[in-house]
């Protein structure tokens, strides 16, 4: 009896992850996405692989443990994307923010006035249990300085009496490892010789009956490009959750309750030069926790937490969420006089997180749920929440419950897995000058093997050049013309795409590319 394929909707980071795990089980997937992979929050996060510090204040010890434990796994495994990041919290007092943090652990009203420093002892006990946590000395403990001790960043003496250091991890372009992952999928589905990996961009998925079509996003009257009777489907669709549902059609309550997150790029030479390599966690006025971290030659600075309506392809960071990015910024560097104009380009996205009456976005849980569709015909599960950090033990969980649901047993997992880099990977490094026949051949490369159909695709999330200082419209022009050797565009289509590109470069990211 020929296997039914399941059907994962959503190529983000945690559909990519699932899609890998369940073909590493034998299983054949399609893997859908209305618009392109690490399309959502994954390609708009902090790019930070973290144990969640901040969750302690709300007792979520088996997150912040799982967290720690991934991201060990993901230092280990993914060496080219995951690396090591010392991170330095500037503390101005011994005390402040002790009965806040009380009252969050406990779940209690604050009560009384707000602090928004939190101070030397309270950052300590936090810090003391993020070390126990983390036990397996993967990073280096805690460490406490003077802001005048050498590796330190220089912080306004206004900001910091003490900086507590402590250990997490970056990976700049997550971007990389959605890709990455299905890389690895297409691999172990040749080597073993069971299970497939089909991936359709660019596509909505309809239910009827036990029968799922496909077309193209927003051709609701075109032709089927495929049908399929899936064994399960996985809505793995992120903030669009809900919206994935209705379109199914499947009816359920509300499962979603996303805020929107801010973040933007400065190449501003003495930030850099301030930073020294290494990550500040500091908080704003109003107490809401920020970071200035390392991105190449700049700095990478975010992020805020707002609720949102709406469509989450419509967010955008605000002015005001930018100046209030900026203010933060120059209370810790204010002989940078950091101004709009040194804005290199911001972005916005819109966090998966599950529906909840919190009375702040700080409060709504990071853990991530899976919910089944018990009304549809077809066993459907729900992906609801998560973080970039838990990718890959979210996709063995979900992998585990979607198998038990058909009757068939888990045969392997990712746990010790690598995660293969591919050629692209090494090209991205250290923000090289851009090279025209390089370029064309990465483009090239990217169309043909990793599902690349429009020059968005290149320039955001496949060689991520929207983050580049030297972007142009000559770079589009020359991608443009890959896109045409390899049959995704027509030469007379080419201006028409450059500039709806250049447009979303500006209205999306704030970039402006010269004529």
């Amino acid at each position: 009896m020929e296997q039914r394929p399941i059907l994962v909707l959503g190529g983000g980071i945690n559909g990519a992850a699932v899609a890998r795990e369940l073909v590493l089980n034998n299983q054949t997937v399609w893997l859908v996405d209305k618009a392109d992979l690490a399309f959502g929050a994954t390609a708009y996060s902090s790019r930070l692989i973290h144990g969640g510090l901040r969750y302690l204040e709300f007792a979520e010890f088996s997150l912040v443990k799982e967290s720690l434990d991934e991201r060990a796994r993901l230092l280990r495994l993914a060496p080219h994307l995951v690396k090591p990041l010392r991170l330095f919290i500037p503390v101005r007092n011994d005390w402040g923010g002790l009965t806040q943090a009380a009252g969050k652990f406990l779940g209690l009203p604050l009560g009384g006035k707000k602090s928004a420093h939190r101070g030397l002892r309270v950052v300590q006990v936090g810090l003391w249990l993020y070390d126990r946590y983390a036990a397996g000395g993967d990073v280096p403990p805690r460490s406490l300085h003077s802001p005048d001790d050498d590796g330190v960043p220089h912080v306004s003496p206004q900001v910091a009496r003490k900086l507590w250091a402590y250990s997490d991890a970056q990976i700049r372009y997550p971007e990389r490892l959605v890709l990455n992952f299905l890389h690895d999928a297409r691999l172990l589905a040749e080597q073993k010789g069971s299970g497939e990996l089909r991936v359709f961009t660019y596509t909505e998925a309809t239910l009827r009956g036990r029968t799922v079509e496909l077309r193209p996003s927003g051709e609701t009257a075109a032709d089927p490009i495929a049908t399929l009777e899936p064994a399960a489907i996985i809505n793995a669709t992120g903030a669009w959750v809900d919206d994935t549902l209705a379109r199914l059609p499947a009816p359920s309550r509300r499962l979603m309750g996303g805020t929107k997150g801010s973040h933007f790029v400065t190449y501003h030479a003495r930030v850099a030069e301030l930073l020294g390599g290494h990550g500040v966690y500091t908080e704003a006025r109003d107490g809401r926790p920020v970071f200035l971290l390392p991105f190449g030659k700049g700095t990478l600075v975010g992020t805020t937490d707002i609720p949102f309506a709406g469509d989450p392809a419509d967010a955008l960071a605000t002015e005001q969420e930018l100046e209030y990015l900026l203010t933060v910024v120059n209370d810790i560097f204010p002989d940078t006089r950091l101004s709009r104009e040194h804005i290199a380009m911001h972005q916005c996205g819109v966090r998966p997180l599950p529906f909840v009456d919190a009375k702040t976005p700080a409060a709504i849980t990071r853990r991530h749920q899976l919910v089944w569709n018990e009304a549809s015909t077809v066993p459907l599960l729900s992906l609801v929440g998560g973080k970039l950090t838990t990718c890959r033990s979210l996709a063995e969980e979900t992998a585990a419950a979607v198998l038990k649901r058909l009757g068939q047993n888990v045969t392997a997992n990712s746990r010790e897995l690598l995660i293969l880099p591919v050629a692209v990977d090494d090209a991205l490094a250290d923000d090289q000058p851009l090279d025209s026949m390089h370029l064309w051949a990465l483009g090239r490369w990217c169309c043909e093997r990793e599902w690349a159909t429009r020059l968005e695709d290149l320039v955001e999330r496949r060689l991520m050049l929207h983050f580049h200082p030297q972007l142009s419209r000559q770079t589009l022009a020359t991608l443009a013309d890959a896109m045409v050797k390899e049959g995704r565009l027509t030469f007379a289509n080419v201006p028409a795409a450059i500039e709806r590109c250049t447009a979303r470069l500006q209205s999306h990211f704030g970039i402006n590319l010269e004529p």
